[in-house]
């Protein structure tokens, strides 16, 4: 295949069963190849900072060439990857089928398994990793544990910074005291069986975000699927193993995606649609499973059933039409933050054609990386480059006007509103999700 040709990019199987796929030496030779390939192109100058550290890098060489650079200077650059998959989806012209074979996200990917199979994993990161079991716990200290992580709470959250290694001017996630599975048993939404989509059923995996820290995407999703005529499970067994994932831990993301798989199951065989709330765990649930367990049958068919939320009512209003009943909003003016983790799923901007449904709504798309990179904008060593590399994104937000800011990544918006908020833009109205703003629209209370 040749640059600039029209095949689809393919990604290969991970092979982390492989013994050599942990051999130092293979894999330096293999990171050789690759960063000389990123040298003579370097068309993804302007994504992440991995790049211009790596450009960076071997432009200080002796010779200027990849040849004088020491190995030992990679780790800068391994460190900066947030695993977001947009060079691979949006720039690379070198990804398979192309004979240079190129999959940088995954080259990174291995570089921190290796290290994660040697111990080097901190263990600070190795337990903030553990999402479920911290969920659980906090639920009981909920208010204590979120007065603690207050940005207003500089001595605690000194104390955070040295024991967990979490920036004290992070913008943290608040825990809350029932989680949204609790919620959702508590008060089920009526069914709209008048609805066009009357008759869909759907299992809504909730995330371990939307289960411990905002159940308010969950609510609102249940909601504006009841008002449209779908019933749903609430079905949570395990983590989508993404913060694992990001430090290399592949077989913990194995275990955790088997567990679901087998869960999902039963569901997938009665017709259930597989809706996840956030894009991290669809695009983990959709692309990152089969390609750790590839030929496994339930992962391959939890993969073919899997929608992200706004791909699945976007898929209703296609099919079978809305249920009517959704009004123009009072602030219909809406910045709309294009998740990384969103396009690499390779669906189109289906939060905008969501939220265009609508009746008035006025929405400025924004469609570049906001910096935050899951749980790794949060670390004390990457928290400035977060902030800087997001920078462009929350300016342009403080910039369009609009009354309300959403992104589909949850995580990715507070860090936009805290960019906002560090350039004197104010504190705009921040929506946890746009499905939030479409249950608004339809009059549909938390």
């Amino acid at each position: 295949m040749s640059e600039g040709g029209l095949g689809a990019p393919t990604r290969h199987p991970l092979d982390w069963q492989n013994p050599d796929f942990y051999d130092e030496a293979k894999l330096d030779a293999e990171t050789r190849r690759i960063f000389d390939i990123c040298h003579g192109c370097r068309r993804c100058f302007n994504l992440c900072d991995s790049f211009p550290r790596l450009f960076d890098l071997i432009d200080a060489a002796p010779n200027g060439e990849l040849d004088t650079v020491d190995s030992q200077g990679f780790k800068p650059v391994i460190d900066a990857c947030t695993l977001c998959d947009m060079c691979f989806m949006t720039k690379c012209p070198y990804v398979p089928p192309h004979e240079f074979n190129l999959d940088f996200p995954h080259l990174m990917l291995r570089h921190r398994a290796v290290e994660a199979s040697q111990g080097k994993t901190k263990i600070a990161d190795r337990e903030l990793a553990k999402t479920d079991r911290n969920g659980k716990a906090a639920r009981f200290l909920a208010p204590l544990a979120n007065w603690i992580t207050g940005r207003s709470q500089k001595f605690t959250r000194g104390l955070v910074e040295k024991i967990t290694g979490l920036d004290k001017n992070a913008a943290l996630p608040k825990y809350r005291s029932k989680s949204f599975e609790k919620l959702s048993a508590d008060a089920p939404p009526a069914i709209n069986y008048d609805a066009p989509a009357s008759g869909r059923k759907a299992v809504i995996y909730a995330t371990c975000f939307a289960n411990y820290n905002d159940p308010d995407i969950g609510l609102a999703a249940r909601a504006v699927l009841a008002k449209n005529g779908v019933e749903t499970e609430i079905v949570y067994p395990h983590c989508c193993g993404m913060p694992m994932l990001e430090q290399g831990n592949i077989a913990e993301v194995a275990k955790g995606a088997k567990i679901v798989a087998q869960a999902m199951r039963p569901w997938i065989d009665k017709g259930y649609g597989i809706i996840a709330l956030v894009p991290s765990c669809a695009l983990m649930l959709k692309f990152e499973w089969p390609l750790i367990l590839p030929g496994d049958p339930g992962i391959e068919k939890l993969s073919k059933a899997t929608f992200d939320l706004s791909e699945y009512v976007v898929d209703i209003a296609r099919n079978e039409g809305l249920a009517p009943g959704m009004e123009p909003l009072a602030e219909g003016r809406i910045a709309l933050h294009i998740s990384c983790h969103s396009r690499a799923q390779n669906m189109g901007p289906k939060a905008r054609e969501m939220l265009k449904l609508i009746p008035n709504a006025d929405i400025q798309v924004i469609e570049r990386c906001s910096g935050h990179g899951g749980s790794w904008g949060y670390k004390h060593e990457n928290f400035g480059t977060a902030m800087k590399v997001g920078k462009p994104v929350a300016r342009q937000a403080a910039s369009s006007g609009k009354a309300v800011i959403t992104s589909e990544c949850p995580l990715a918006g507070l860090h936009i509103v805290q960019g906002i908020e560090s350039q004197d833009g104010g504190k705009p109205r921040l929506a946890g999700h746009p499905i939030e703003i479409v249950a608004e629209a339809y009059g549909l209370g938390k």
